[in-house]
């Protein structure tokens, strides 16, 4: 577990590397890729979703048969 010690040396770290500049755009383009990955999973949730409520709609049931067991031979 990363500690309030760790997170803080890492934080001084990315400021030291990018600047106090550059940083609010890198958080911002962060933010809009974790939001682009959250809508995604969110679609493909709701894809597959829809997929198997209209497939199984759309089947034909089809009776179950016994299945015969061939007669053995003496």
């Amino acid at each position: 577990m990363i500690g309030t010690g760790e997170l803080i040396v890492i934080l001084c770290v990315v400021l030291i590397l990018f600047g106090g500049k550059k940083l609010p755009e890198l958080a911002r383009s962060l933010g809009l890729g974790i939001r682009e990955f959250k809508k995604a999973c969110h679609g493909l949730d709701e894809d597959l979703i829809d997929k198997n409520t209209t497939s199984s709609a759309q089947m034909p049931v089809e009776p179950v048969t016994a299945i015969e067991e061939p007669e053995q031979k003496k």
